[in-house]
């Protein structure tokens, strides 16, 4: 395999101009959010050290996302998301199950705003299938001019922060078929999903996205609180980062220039012990209002 170094952290989308200007909203609220990446801890990891390589995984496993340095290529990417995941193809994916995101300076389409240069509200991956994949894996094939940041939301945060200060709400956004994600052909699915004692994440805040009425009543305390656990930072060429797809809201900032990034979605290979999702703070007793 392949050397590479990590960082690790301890800690789509419609198809109008409105949209842009919707997500610029949260785009200049994250403004002071920059400084928090210092605060987290970093370590470099060898492939060839398999003592690193472990705390790479564990720390995944742990906390659902790490930074990834001295990612060299697209097929760099590849070859690491091959030694921790089975490769779930995209929509958008080559043959290899690798994404080149970019602007391509067409008219938006529904659900495929990623491939424009506006802001891109935070969202987990493949919302409207019913088995999205667990792994997002990322690299900078080439950083914006200017802008194009990322944002990246950590669910559990958010959870505990409603079960704790708006149980109600977390009741909301947990109640089965809440909400339809994808469309018509889409979803219908909830905010937050139990299985057993742990909890994943599936959201998306555009018109893929259909609350019902319950959960609608919910939404400006489900973006407060959002907006109060989002972190923003900026990647280079060679850098990029992993995470738990069924906890982690991930999102971007608007840019200039030509951004490249590469996406590769994937399931963790089941002997790493990597368990997507997370275990709350607090348990919310069945029909509890408080």
């Amino acid at each position: 395999m392949s050397v590479w170094r990590v960082d690790s952290l301890s800690l789509d989308t419609t198809d109008d101009l409105a949209f842009c200007l919707v997500a610029d909203v949260l785009d200049r609220s994250l403004g002071g959010q920059a400084g928090m990446l210092d605060s987290w801890t970093r370590y470099r990891v060898d492939s060839q050290d398999h003592d690193m390589a472990a705390g790479l995984v564990a720390e995944l496993a742990s906390h659902g996302l790490v930074l990834l340095d001295d990612v060299t290529s697209a097929d760099h990417l590849l070859r690491l998301a091959h030694s921790i995941a089975t490769i779930v193809p995209h929509r958008d994916s080559d043959a290899s199950g690798l994404t080149a995101i970019a602007d391509i300076g067409e008219q938006m389409r529904s659900g495929f705003a990623g491939f424009s240069a506006c802001a891109l509200n935070p969202h987990t991956d493949r919302s409207g299938i019913v088995n999205p994949p667990a792994l997002l894996m990322m690299a900078c094939g080439q950083p914006a001019s200017t802008g194009g940041e990322c944002v990246v939301i950590d669910g559990k945060a958010v959870y505990d922060d409603l079960a704790e200060s708006q149980p109600k709400a977390a009741k909301a956004f947990g109640a089965p078929q809440s909400v339809l994600f994808g469309g018509a052909s889409g979803c219908l699915s909830s905010v937050f999903s139990s299985t057993g004692d742990r909890i994943t994440v599936r959201l998306r805040l555009d018109e893929l996205a259909q609350f019902s009425p319950e959960t609608t009543r919910w939404l400006p305390v489900l973006r407060a609180a959002t907006d109060r656990h989002a972190t923003m930072f900026r990647l280079n060429t060679g850098q990029g980062y992993i995470l738990d797809n069924h906890r982690w809201l991930h999102g971007r900032r608007a840019f200039t220039g030509q951004r490249l990034m590469y996406r590769v979605n994937g399931n963790p290979l089941p002997y790493l012990g990597i368990t997507p999702g997370f275990r709350p703070a607090r348990t919310l007793a069945p029909g509890s209002s408080t």
